[in-house]
């Protein structure tokens, strides 16, 4: 949702931030992916080790290299297949890092519950870029549901430093699952109509 409202519409104010703090300097957008991952990684370690908010603010700065990784690439013409692939890869690892890490962060806690809770909404996770990507393989554009990657870090950056990761979970098992079904009747609707059209 809000991927497909915004679109780059941000690029100019995340790369006048990049600019202020490096100083203009020109660095591979690909090293900003491999930045942005290891923030991501730090992320999942703080929450293994029950320091939720701190895994929340290295969530925020992963997401402001996520998003910059590609403004920096578009400003400066060097966007590439592999760049774009190479995002995508490590965007999944960082998500499903993430989401294991508050799993973890439960079993230790003896929360079975919410670790239940978690796998659920990981499996959701899990399946919702898959959805899309095999959508396009067929040649359909599918950008739709309730939850796309913005809207589900947004929750567990709010979780994390708000103390509401356990309800949280709950969201996200729910939330993106009805996004992987609403994606399965996209592509439903869409290959009936071609179907029609033929």
């Amino acid at each position: 949702m809000l991927s497909a409202k915004i679109g780059h519409s941000l690029d100019p104010y995340v790369i006048k931030i990049f600019r202020i703090f490096f100083l203009g300097k020109h660095i591979n957008p690909t090293i900003i992916t491999l930045f942005g991952f290891l923030l991501g990684l730090f992320s999942f370690l703080s929450i293994v080790f029950d320091y939720l908010k701190i895994g929340g603010i290295f969530l925020i700065v992963s997401g402001y290299f996520d998003l910059l990784d590609g403004a920096l690439a578009r400003n400066t013409r060097k966007v590439t297949v592999f760049g774009g692939f190479l995002d995508s890869v490590l965007d999944r690892y960082t998500d499903l890092l993430v989401i294991s890490g508050i799993g973890i962060h439960f079993l230790r806690g003896g929360e079975i519950s919410s670790v239940v809770a978690t796998i659920v909404a990981s499996i959701g996770i899990a399946i919702i870029p898959y959805a899309k990507a095999r959508a396009q393989a067929e040649g359909l554009t599918c950008n739709t549901g309730i939850l796309e990657r913005p809207e589900r870090t947004i929750l567990l950056i709010f979780g994390l430093i708000f103390g509401l990761v356990e309800y949280i979970v709950i969201i996200l098992a729910i939330l993106s699952h009805i996004t992987v079904l609403q994606r399965v009747i996209f592509v439903r609707k869409a290959t009936q109509l071609i179907r029609v059209s033929e």
